[in-house]
């Protein structure tokens, strides 16, 4: 009933634009958090949530299938950010968890 409506009102590129939009919002802080608390530790999940969500994509189809996909190389994308937040913690910008063992 829903994606009869959405095609039916050439809106799925309106919802895929929004939800990726949404999607990359909310690996901000995950990347944020996860630095903060585990260190270059939180790439190992960020790898698995990667594999998961890259597996589930490419055994669904449609809308879920490609959200499952932007949220897959969301993933794979934050590895990195996980490396340049850990950069931004030594420049300053953000706090060091002074709790952490590295």
């Amino acid at each position: 009933m829903l994606r009869e409506f959405l095609i039916q009102h050439n809106l799925q590129g309106v919802v895929i634009g929004l939800m990726t939009f949404l999607i990359i919002g909310i690996f901000h802080p995950l990347v944020i958090k996860g630095e903060y608390y585990m260190g270059q530790k939180c790439n190992w999940l960020f790898a698995i949530g990667g594999i998961a969500t890259l597996s589930a994509s490419l055994l669904t189809q449609g809308i879920i299938s490609i959200l499952l996909g932007v949220t897959s190389f969301s993933c794979f994308w934050s590895i990195l950010e996980v490396k340049e937040q850990r950069e931004r913690v030594r420049k300053g910008w953000f706090p060091k968890n002074p709790n952490r063992k590295n």
